[in-house]
């Protein structure tokens, strides 16, 4: 086992234990962490402890004169002054010196060369060091000969809590990045998605530094053209589901960047949704959770350890984290060209969002910024019908500067590369939620392949009369009658209120970020 002087940041544990392997990481969870074992697919099962999510409400970030004008300050990034951040910073630190041993993990995020940062995480948890070694990029081991100074620095001190009367403090759950000390502590809560998310916001602030633009989604490459996509789309739209595609081989599934040089990977790993997972809805997935996999915070069967992903008693938030090469289709190093096209989804509960459509440039940053997909009724307590979701740039939680500095890198890359740019609808066709019924997956699945095959650059178009962008009438494997919604509507004055009801829904929304962009962005979304 490798040891490592912390003294640097004033962590005086003598046994630091430094880039185990998942073997090793394994036998030190089963051995010091309660509750964890080893299911009968291979993957590591551990649990988070009572925080089972992110808590975004205790995220903060420093306010630090080198970055403090390029912060979108609110209810995103809410501020923290320099003294708060130190007294957290010697909270974590002492707790840290108390333990009589440490995990540290040293990896890579971004796998370009020229981009990426190299991270060092210091936990107590074997869990949090295997799940980190699995979501981060893995150097060889000439790489961590040579590890240089790290760019980030994450006291993972999660088993600790904050001090709520600190000032600032709402709660005893504390989540801070300093992006000029380059470091994030984190005080209670041990849910490992906090480090992946922690990474990520930091990349959002130093990318668009750089004139490369971070993105949260997907990315595929066709395996004969080699043309590659990208898919945005927030929970539910199915953004897994689509990415998943046999044709194609995947440069991964949730983060990235886009480049003077292509897409690139921010992550070597998958962090994936459990719950009702089998091997007929999610077979790539379902099969990548073996050994050098973590389970978290599933249910599973004491006499045999196979993991009963139905069971959402302790959350609905069940999560699988796994390497990107256990996918098959995976396509390693994880960088591809510029993409031929950039697909938005939404998953509309409405039944008002045709089920595909083409953007112009313009429209493309409106709908960057909106963000849209609806919750249905029935989620939620008191909701009884569809309620609109806005996420700027489909990522909000994790944005550090206003949502139009991502939207003008998108618009520029775009049009740079001529990439294609279309709004696809997975919601509701035939009426709103209660009425209509959910789109077919094959016939998205279809929309989806004539976008990548080009199919439906030449296709015919209307403009829809409110939203002003252009309706795709004919789609390969398609019925031509659902591709224009108000069609399959029987009650046409009812489209016609609904429809003005989320065109207003999104002007509303927009307020928030109208300072933010030019007037032809404003402008670009619906006409009411």
């Amino acid at each position: 086992m490798s040891n490592l002087d912390l003294g640097q940041y004033e962590i005086n544990v003598k046994d630091v234990r430094r880039n185990l392997s998942p073997a090793t990481l394994y036998e030190e969870a089963i051995k010091t962490e309660q509750g964890t074992v080893i299911a009968n697919s291979g993957a590591l099962i551990a649990y988070s402890g009572s925080k089972t999510g992110r808590s975004p409400k205790d995220k903060r970030i420093v306010r630090h004169p080198d970055s403090e004008n390029d912060v979108w300050w609110g209810s995103v990034n809410m501020a923290i002054e320099e003294p708060v951040f130190q007294v957290n910073r010697e909270r974590a630190i002492d707790y840290l010196n108390t333990r009589q041993r440490l995990y540290v993990v040293d990896a890579f995020a971004g796998w370009d060369p020229k981009y990426r940062l190299n991270v060092r995480v210091v936990c107590t948890r074997p869990y949090h060091a295997l799940f980190m070694h699995t979501m981060l990029i893995r150097p060889t081991q000439e790489e961590l000969d040579n590890f240089a100074e790290p760019d980030l620095v994450i006291f993972n001190a999660g088993k600790f809590p904050a001090n709520r009367h600190t000032t600032g403090m709402t709660s005893k759950t504390s989540v801070d990045v300093h992006l000029g000390a380059r470091e994030m502590v984190i005080l209670g809560t041990e849910y490992a998605g906090e480090m992946k998310k922690g990474v990520f916001t930091v990349m959002n602030y130093f990318m668009p530094k750089q004139d490369v633009l971070s993105m949260h989604c997907s990315a595929t490459v066709d395996q004969e053209s080699g043309q590659s996509s990208i898919m945005f789309g927030l929970s539910g739209t199915g953004k897994t589901t689509l990415s998943a595609d046999p044709k194609r081989y995947l440069i991964g599934d949730d983060e990235h960047c886009w480049s003077n040089d292509g897409i690139f990977n921010i992550e070597g790993g998958c962090y994936a949704k459990a719950i009702d997972l089998t091997p007929e809805s999610e077979p790539d997935i379902f099969q990548a959770l073996r050994f050098g996999s973590v389970l978290e915070n599933v249910v599973y069967r004491e006499d045999d350890h196979s993991v009963d992903f139905s069971n959402d008693s302790l959350t609905q938030n069940t999560r699988g984290a796994y390497p990107i090469e256990f996918i098959r289709n995976a396509q390693i190093p994880c960088m591809t060209g510029h993409p031929t096209d950039v697909i938005f989804l939404t998953c509309d509960a409405f039944g008002v969002i045709p089920p595909v459509s083409r953007l112009n440039p313009e429209q493309a940053m409106y709908h960057f910024i909106s963000g849209y997909t609806a919750k249905v009724a029935g989620t939620e307590v008191g909701v009884t019908e569809p309620s609109a979701t806005f996420s700027p740039c489909f990522g909000g939680p994790f944005l550090v500067w206003h949502p139009g500095k991502y939207a003008e890198l998108l618009a520029a890359r775009i049009a740079e590369h001529k990439s294609n740019v279309w709004l696809v609808n997975t919601g509701w066709s035939g009426g709103a939620y209660g009425t209509g019924s959910r789109m077919k997956l094959a016939y998205t699945r279809a929309i989806v392949d004539a976008i990548h095959s080009g199919a439906l650059k030449s296709a015919p178009v209307e403009p829809d009369r409110l939203f002003g962008f252009d309706v795709v009438t004919d789609c390969p494997g398609v019925p031509k009658d659902i591709l224009v919604p108000k069609n399959t509507w029987e009650d046409k004055s009812a489209f016609d209120k609904t429809a003005t009801k989320l065109a207003g829904l999104f002007r509303e929304n927009f307020q928030n970020y109208e300072a933010g962009v030019d007037e032809a962005v404003r402008q670009a979304g619906p006409a009411i």
